[in-house]
């Protein structure tokens, strides 16, 4: 099926930053509701949506997380003549900051600029150093008067690039995670019938630490658990074939391990054989660093649950744009979807 880029680029494109989800949520809302039998609201945020499975006399539940939020910033502070500061919100390469838009979200939405000490008059040593968060300013062309009429410290600040496709490739801020939140919206659409309850969440707060899988699998206990993230495509001129973690264009990958979780290896070797007996592209994922829900969903619950992930490769991860092959988004939901409908036909054991 031909992927819905009108709802991928509404999805990425709208403003989303840790603890400011709502933008994100409501849109969620809206579009899976009319998608599955029960939907909740928890106190964190966390949309939880519930698809019934077919003579779950056993009450298993497997629980698919991909977080809404994105990296961004706050404001910290207002200076004498008009100009931000601010704090991050979640990991950003600051070489890739400058004279970019921003998105300032106040009493209105304003535009800002990503500003520096221009190079012109920077010291060699200055010119040589390496670039921190804390050298930006936000420049929004006002004065502090005019600043304070819109902007209050606490207000958050996102990234200001719209989708576009490039080549078999979608490219645009918040790729990360957005585009795992319109996969599990297509997968929850596209699900038949499912052997054990499904709970879909589109979790809040995980550039900050999780916050909102941490929560979420608290309350549900899932038995199986999925991540649904980003990872990272170093498939890039430079790169050594044993640097490259994941490639576009190659397929969805099947988490192994990250700096959080190792996967459980039933989960694993489960996924590759749905992957093989479908026909659906993948590539495997080790990565050392960095760490996605599938962590909270593991270990969070009561129980612990069997869980795994699928990772959708990634170019340009936490910097200002980003870029994912249209094809392993694709094959991401076939397995996504392949993996809930077999559950009830592996075996489980240790």
């Amino acid at each position: 099926m031909a992927l819905n880029i009108s709802l991928l680029k509404d999805i990425c494109e709208v403003a989303g930053a840790p603890g400011f989800e709502k933008r994100v949520r409501d849109l969620v809302i809206k579009e899976v509701t009319p998608l599955v039998d029960e939907i909740s609201v928890d106190n964190l945020g966390n949309v939880i949506a519930v698809k019934k499975g077919k003579n779950n006399t056993q009450g298993k539940k497997a629980m698919v997380a991909a977080h809404m939020d994105e990296i961004g910033f706050i404001v910290t502070h207002i200076d004498d003549n008009g100009f931000l500061r601010f704090h991050t919100l979640g990991g950003f390469d600051p070489k890739t900051l400058t004279a970019q838009r921003v998105i300032v979200h106040g009493k209105e939405d304003v535009i800002g600029v990503m500003g520096t000490k221009p190079i012109h008059v920077m010291s060699p040593e200055e010119r040589n150093k390496v670039s921190k968060t804390t050298d930006y300013f936000i420049d929004l062309g006002m004065s502090k008067e005019e600043v304070e009429k819109i902007v209050s410290v606490g207000d958050p600040i996102t990234r200001e690039r719209e989708l576009i496709e490039m080549g078999s490739c979608v490219n645009c801020k918040s790729i990360d995670n957005r585009v795992s939140v319109f996969i599990l919206i297509e997968a929850l659409r596209n699900l038949k019938d499912v052997p054990y309850d499904v709970y879909g969440v589109f979790t809040v707060q995980e550039e900050v630490g999780l916050r909102g899988a941490n929560v979420s699998a608290h309350t549900i206990n899932p038995d199986f658990g999925f991540g649904l993230d980003t990872t990272i495509a170093y498939d890039l001129p430079g790169a050594q074939p044993h640097e490259k973690v994941t490639s576009l264009g190659k397929g969805a990958a099947i988490k192994i391990m990250d700096a959080s979780t190792i996967c459980d290896y039933r989960m694993v070797a489960y996924m590759k054989e749905t992957a093989d007996k479908a026909g659906i592209e993948w590539q495997p994922e080790v990565l050392t660093a960095g760490g996605t829900d599938t962590a909270g969903v593991q270990r969070m619950g009561k129980n612990g649950a069997i869980s795994g992930a699928v990772s959708i490769p990634t170019r340009h991860l936490h910097q200002v744009i980003e870029m994912a092959d249209k094809e392993d988004i694709q094959s991401a939901i076939d397995l996504l979807i392949a993996c809930l409908q077999w559950l009830d036909q592996y075996d489980w054991s240790h």
